[in-house]
C-alpha cells in the first residue's frame, strides 16, 4: 500500500513564508507527475503546482510568483515552498502523485490527508 503524508502547515502572518512537504511511502516503482491542490469550505479543490519527473513545473496563476514547487526522486518527496503568503491562501494543501507500484503496474492517482495553512495577522 502506498500512501502520501503532508506536514510542515500552520499559522503564519501576511507576507510570511512556509515550506509543506509530502513524503511517499510503501511499494514504489515509480513516481510521474506530483502536485499540489488546496480547498477552502465550499469551494472546489483547485490545484496550486504541478512538476514532473523530470522537473517541468506549472503553477496555478494565484501564486505564480510566490510558490515554488520542487521534488526529491531519490526519496520520493514533493516540496512547496510558499512566500509572501496572503490571506487568501489560507486553506486545507494535498498532495498528489502518480504512483506505479511495480514493473508495468498500472498508475495509481493517491492523495495525502492535507495539512491545514492559516494566513492571518
Amino acid at each position: 500500500q502506498v500512501q502520501l503524508v503532508e506536514s510542515g502547515g500552520g499559522f503564519v502572518q501576511p507576507g510570511g513564508t512556509l515550506r509543506l512537504s509530502c513524503a511517499a511511502s510503501g511499494r514504489i516503482f515509480n513516481i510521474y507527475a506530483m502536485d499540489w491542490y488546496r480547498q477552502t469550505p465550499g469551494k472546489q479543490r483547485e490545484q496550486v503546482a504541478t512538476i514532473t519527473r523530470d522537473g517541468v513545473t506549472r503553477y496555478a496563476d494565484s501564486v505564480k510568483g510566490r510558490f515554488t514547487i520542487s521534488r526529491d526522486n531519490a526519496n520520493n518527496t514533493v516540496y512547496l515552498q510558499m512566500n509572501s503568503l496572503k490571506p487568501e491562501d489560507t486553506a486545507i494543501y494535498y498532495c498528489n502523485a502518480e504512483i506505479v507500484s511495480y514493473y508495468a503496474g498500472p498508475v495509481n492517482d493517491v492523495w495525502g490527508q492535507g495539512t491545514q495553512v492559516t494566513v492571518s495577522s
